[in-house]
């Protein structure tokens, strides 16, 4: 689908006023999100995106429409992953409850930049060397193995050398100053100079994070379509909805403890169509001859459905297991009796730990990479 620059431009100062849009009202009444008013915000946004596809739909065709509500249905399932590490970083950070919103949103933004950067660079490769695409499949079911084997999982956020390196240029005060990034405050010899806020620190480790967790998803939605418009827009939406979802869910992640299960799966489908495409149009020399081989496509309709069913028996066999069978084990290595870290909120958490300072997280070991 070719895609004018006006097209792209207006798509852009679209998602860019709702987002302003958003940030005006969070602005006003900084606040803590309620699961009501998170609800609402979650069908708005599934409304816009529904909205999108429709005009996808009527401009483009079926093929555009379809292409664009996989890639939507993935990023968003796979973003529900970011939640635990999100969940994490608040954590760590001590982030009081009526700054959350603000955090995430823009935590959000910074990773919709970086994202952008991302799909353009992979839609460059992709363009260029069909055969990337061996390596997006082998990658994708390499991560599916990973995170149904639960070798994602850790209990700790540490900060990454981005921000160990603002730590070093700029000093950290230890408190929140409101909404505040940045205050002039007097330094140890009396002169007054810039200090950074942990309001910073937490928006920045989300946006970076986020990158992290795209390593695997940028390569999944580039194997359900390779158009950069569907690439760039079904990524936006995913992310624009997903603060909403953090409040949401809450404590609900928790009994999703067949999710991780269901993103292997779906991980490792779109790998293999991933492998079947790259053998279906081969150029590789060494195989076949550097001729393309009769293997079979999976069709974009099929892989909807896929996904849509996936995420469908793995959310019913989750609360159906904790509903009528609370006594197994939730993970593979067994489960605990006592409460789920998710259960608890980040003032819970913060007040567990209170020698270490708002904006000095303690180290351990890092997140998903």
């Amino acid at each position: 689908m070719t895609v004018p620059f006006w097209v792209w431009a207006l798509t852009i100062v679209g998602l860019l006023a709702v987002l302003a849009l958003d940030l005006a009202i969070v602005g006003r009444r900084p606040h803590e999100v309620g699961v009501h008013e998170a609800g609402r915000w979650v069908a708005v946004y599934v409304a816009l995106a529904a909205l999108f596809a429709v005009g996808l739909f009527l401009v483009a065709g079926q093929d555009a429409a379809t292409e664009f509500v996989a890639g939507y249905v993935t990023e968003y399932s796979l973003s529900v992953d970011n939640l635990f590490v999100f969940l994490l970083i608040m954590s760590a950070f001590a982030v009081p409850k009526v700054l959350q919103h603000r955090v995430l949103l823009f935590g959000i933004l910074i990773a919709l930049v970086l994202r952008g950067a991302f799909i353009l660079a992979g839609a460059a490769v992709v363009s260029r060397f069909s055969w990337v695409f061996y390596l997006f499949g082998a990658f994708l079911v390499l991560t599916a193995i990973k995170v149904v084997t639960g070798g994602d999982e850790d209990e700790e956020f540490r900060e990454n050398a981005a921000l160990r390196l603002v730590r070093r240029v700029l000093p950290v005060t230890d408190d929140y100053v409101g909404s505040r990034s940045f205050v002039r405050r007097p330094d140890g010899r009396g002169r007054r100079r810039i200090w950074v806020t942990p309001m910073l620190m937490v928006m920045l480790a989300i946006g970076m994070t986020d990158l992290l967790f795209a390593l695997d998803s940028i390569p999944a939605i580039f194997g359900l379509t390779r158009d950069p418009y569907i690439v760039f827009t079904a990524n936006v939406f995913a992310l624009m909805g997903l603060r909403q979802l953090y409040f949401l869910l809450g404590g609900l992640l928790a009994k999703l403890v067949y999710l991780s299960y269901g993103l292997g799966v779906i991980l490792a489908f779109i790998g293999v169509k991933l492998v079947l495409e790259a053998l279906h149009t081969n150029t590789l020399p060494f195989l076949n001859g550097g001729e393309p081989l009769d293997v079979p496509v999976i069709g974009i309709e099929v892989s909807l459905a896929v996904i849509l069913g996936v995420l469908l028996v793995t959310t019913i066999a989750s609360l159906v297991k904790v509903r009528y069978f609370p006594g197994l084990p939730e993970e593979p290595d067994g489960g605990t009796d006592g409460p789920s870290d998710l259960d608890r909120t980040a003032d819970d958490r913060s007040a567990e730990t209170p020698s270490a300072p708002a904006g000095s997280p303690d180290p351990a070991a890092s997140p998903r990479s």
